[in-house]
């Protein structure tokens, strides 16, 4: 009976962790240097995308809202940086890590395979990759 409550707790426990770590990705994140605001959010098929919130500084020079001028696809340089989705498709995998998604950066047009772990629950590793070069940058919750 004891290794019946013991496996029984050892499951509830287990559950409990995955879960709060799945629910602890979601939310508002400051990208380094403070430079935008990611909300992560579950999307199609129980995947996990991130949409840009909002721009340490929005507006170009001459007061305009900065749009995706760098975006390989004429056709999409002129949407507006806020609003954007730069997440998609990232799956959640063991522990705290989603891997096997994409990541957009406006910056230079490109998009980049992507995956993320939870260090703590203020502190997001994301990391985009291009072949075997990556680089990673840590995110703070935003409060």
């Amino acid at each position: 009976m004891k290794k019946i409550a013991c496996a029984a707790l050892l499951f509830l426990t287990t559950t409990t962790v995955s879960v709060a770590a799945e629910e602890g990705v979601l939310g508002r994140w400051k990208t380094e240097e403070d430079k935008s605001v990611v909300e992560i959010t579950k999307c199609d098929d129980d995947k996990y995308c991130g949409t840009i919130l909002s721009l340490k500084e929005p507006n170009n020079a001459d007061g305009t809202p900065k749009k995706d001028i760098n975006n390989q696809d004429k056709s999409k340089q002129d949407r507006p940086i806020v609003g954007m989705k730069i997440l998609s498709r990232l799956e959640k995998t063991e522990g705290d890590t989603w891997e096997d998604g994409d990541i957009y950066n406006p910056e230079d047009g490109n998009t980049y395979n992507a995956e993320m772990r939870l260090r703590d629950a203020d502190t997001l590793v994301v990391e985009g990759c291009f072949l075997f070069l990556c680089k990673s940058q840590i995110w703070k919750r935003d409060s």
